[in-house]
């Protein structure tokens, strides 16, 4: 019997079986051999999708990979977080709509895709880390560069001007290739180089910021 046709076979016969909740169970079929997956409520609907494959004509092995997931169970599974990752990404504003792909394996998100800002990258992370089963982040996230280096030179240079903080005549900004930016000069304290790193982190396009400051 043809693959195509035993895995429809098997997949009807499991949403005709009134005991099962198969909306997710997934079944694939190679050679006759099935290959059940996905989750059940109990272990009884286990044991009855594994009896209702057999019933279909052409079915030759059985891989039994279903998981019971208990109703009170509160563990989070890869794809129940998977799906909260993709709708909280959609809720979030300043994420751009479908720039962002999102991988789980046992709890730890990657964050893959590209944007054009870092506060974006970092708001992708942000929103993905409350979400509750997360036991970690990977943010891979690039950042596509959309200007010439002199016009990142430039912003970044406006940005300082305007900031009272910081005495934008001491901080020279150099951009290598790539959107790599680097900061070098003198500061007074702490505080006035982190403001230098987030102008340079406001410019669109730079992808990295390299600070060479020195606290004077």
């Amino acid at each position: 019997m043809d693959d195509k046709l035993l895995q429809q076979n098997v997949i009807d016969e499991l949403d005709f079986e009134p005991s099962i909740d198969s909306a997710d169970i997934g079944v694939t079929a190679e050679r006759g051999v099935i290959t059940l997956s996905g989750h059940v409520p109990s272990y009884t609907q286990k044991v009855a999708a594994e009896r209702a494959a057999w019933r279909v004509k052409g079915v030759k092995a059985i891989a039994q990979e279903i998981q019971v997931r208990f109703p009170g169970d509160k563990k989070s599974n890869d794809d129940e977080i998977a799906q909260r990752a993709i709708d909280i990404l959609a809720w979030t504003s300043s994420v751009p709509h479908d720039s962002v792909h999102v991988k789980v394996q046992n709890g730890w998100v990657t964050l893959m895709g590209e944007v054009g800002w870092n506060y974006q990258r970092e708001a992708a992370e942000t929103s993905i880390r409350r979400l509750s089963g997360v036991l970690g982040v990977t943010n891979d996230i690039a950042l596509t560069p959309a200007v010439q280096s002199a016009d990142i030179v430039e912003r970044i240079n406006n940005a300082l001007k305007r900031q009272a903080e910081v005495e934008a005549s001491r901080i020279r900004v150099f951009v290598r290739d790539g959107g790599r930016v680097s900061i070098e000069g003198e500061v007074d304290n702490w505080e006035e180089r982190r403001a230098v790193e987030r102008a340079a982190w406001s410019a669109p396009g730079v992808r990295m910021v390299e600070d060479h400051l020195r606290i004077s």
